[in-house]
């Protein structure tokens, strides 16, 4: 017991300068309001400060909290702190009272989102993400961008938060499995090393979110998504009523190779074009208007890749069924070549 106490304090001193530290006993806690990477999140009040915040509740202090606090952006949720008092864990940051863009799209009682709506949000997010890249202290990559991670604020600005999968990058690196199936690039799913475009690709994701309002690859099992992305190379269904633009932006931040996506910056640069095309407001809005229209298409492909995947677990089936019968008949190949009959010398 003495020797895992020791280990809190060394990693409680350990962090001791880098950020605040926040009491315990500083904090009353609320209800729960989510589940963020590896903790839960919970409404909160920062007694001493009479100030409402949200506090990830952790097992242990990592690199989370060290990211946070060199963090500064309006898009990027602020940090305010962390509890390192063994055993009690957390970040705290500011609390935003909309909650996450995913519960806000898939609410059928939220307001209509129009052209407006959407490019503010492409464009705040876009900017906290070419922050992370290009702009902070020490370049970060999210690794886990996905709608869950990007919330509302009281005034409607979108901050992304869950720092929990990042990793400072000071060169293309290997990092572990994280993030969310239907959000990940195909070289995250992989494994492989990865650069700030897997966070491209994952982006896209979260703008063809809020031009359906659909849940991506619904109905669809996590490892399904997984080996349709990376062995099928299939995408999110554009259907065929985007305006232009959107599926040119959304193809090209959903290459396979990830050296041919999009930087953030260029991404901004195309989202400002697209603020000046005095056409695209009204596509976007007949596009919004014409749902029922294009949903079908979206339901038509998930079909689809249902019945592929199906049919791939039918020959899959057949195939471990073909190998227990081939290992049956090596067994009993041995067991016949073992046996004293078989030693004799038959003359026919």
């Amino acid at each position: 017991m003495r020797s895992g106490g020791t280990e809190c304090q060394n990693e409680m001193s350990s962090h001791s300068g880098s950020f605040v530290q926040i009491n315990f006993d500083d904090i009353h806690f609320f209800e729960n309001c989510g589940g963020g990477s590896f903790g839960s999140v919970y409404r909160a009040r920062w007694i001493s400060q009479d100030k409402e915040v949200a506090v990830k509740k952790l097992l242990r202090i990592e690199n989370e909290a060290e990211i946070l606090s060199v963090l500064s952006h309006r898009n990027i949720i602020q940090f305010y702190g962390a509890i390192v008092e063994p055993p009690n864990y957390g970040i705290v940051t500011e609390y935003a009272s909309k909650g996450s863009l995913y519960d806000f799209l898939s609410c059928a009682e939220s307001e209509e989102v129009d052209i407006s709506h959407i490019m503010t949000w492409a464009t705040e997010i876009a900017r906290g993400m070419h922050y992370l890249h290009s702009e902070a202290p020490v370049k970060v990559i999210h690794r886990d961008l996905k709608s869950r991670n990007v919330v509302i604020t009281a005034d409607k600005v979108l901050k992304i938060c869950d720092f929990g999968a990042s990793k400072f990058l000071t060169h293309t690196t290997h990092m572990s499995l994280v993030g969310t199936f239907p959000w990940m690039a195909p070289e995250v799913i992989q494994s492989l090393p990865v650069s700030e475009t897997c966070d491209t690709f994952s982006y896209a994701v979260v703008l063809w979110e809020m031009l359906t309002r659909e849940v991506p690859f619904k109905g669809l099992e996590g490892l399904q998504v997984a080996w349709l992305v990376v062995e099928k190379e299939e995408r999110l269904t554009i259907p065929s009523g985007c305006p232009a633009s959107f599926a040119e932006l959304m193809r090209n931040c959903w290459r396979t190779d990830p050296k041919e996506r999009p930087t953030f910056k260029r991404i901004l640069s195309t989202l400002e074009s697209m603020w000046n095309d005095s056409q695209l407001s009204k596509q976007c809005n007949s596009f919004l208007h014409n749902k029922s229209e294009w949903r079908c298409e979206i339901e038509a492909t998930l079909e689809r890749l249902k019945k592929l995947e199906r049919e791939l677990s039918s020959k899959e089936q057949e195939l471990k069924v073909r190998e227990r019968r081939l290992k049956m008949w090596e067994s009993k190949l041995i067991q016949q070549s073992n046996s004293p009959d078989l030693g004799k010398t038959v003359f026919l």
